[in-house]
């Protein structure tokens, strides 16, 4: 996906977990922070209480998204996919993606990987990798129109 690209709908989905958004949701009041996990990532898993930080600070400001992509049989399992979201804590909504609608609508090939889009809906950062949280925090600030703290 291209910067400035407008955000894809967010169609197909397998089952939706801690409630259902769509694009229309989420675009022309805030920004949003998409990001793609699978069970099988130890990265992830790692990354996730930063993701949640993000989402528990920014929840005024920023919509957060998860997308959970699979990367291989086992993790298609639902079950699974909802015990490790409420092992790690995660209350934003999440697409399951068990088809890899969303994915290809990315055109997305790693986890962890951050999307996060201006209020308009147009992507303006993306990164891929368990680091870079900071550049990650840094991008979001800058779309929300913040001084670094």
């Amino acid at each position: 996906m291209k910067l400035r690209a407008p955000m894809p709908e967010l169609d197909g989905a397998t089952e939706w977990l801690n409630g259902e958004v769509k694009k229309s949701d989420l675009i022309g009041d805030k920004p949003t922070l998409i990001h793609f996990w699978s069970v099988s990532c130890g990265l992830c898993k790692e990354a996730m209480p930063n993701v949640n930080e993000f989402r528990d600070e920014y929840k005024d400001e920023l919509n957060v998204v998860a997308v959970h992509m699979p990367r291989s049989e086992k993790d298609l399992d639902l079950d699974q996919i909802k015990e490790v979201a409420a092992e790690h804590d995660i209350t934003q909504p999440i697409f399951v993606d068990n088809k890899h609608a969303l994915t290809d609508a990315f055109e997305n090939q790693y986890v962890p990987a951050y999307y996060v889009f201006d209020g308009e809906g147009n992507l303006r950062h993306f990164q891929a990798g368990g680091g870079g949280m900071k550049m990650l925090r840094k991008r979001v600030n800058r779309v929300l129109g913040k001084t670094e703290k």
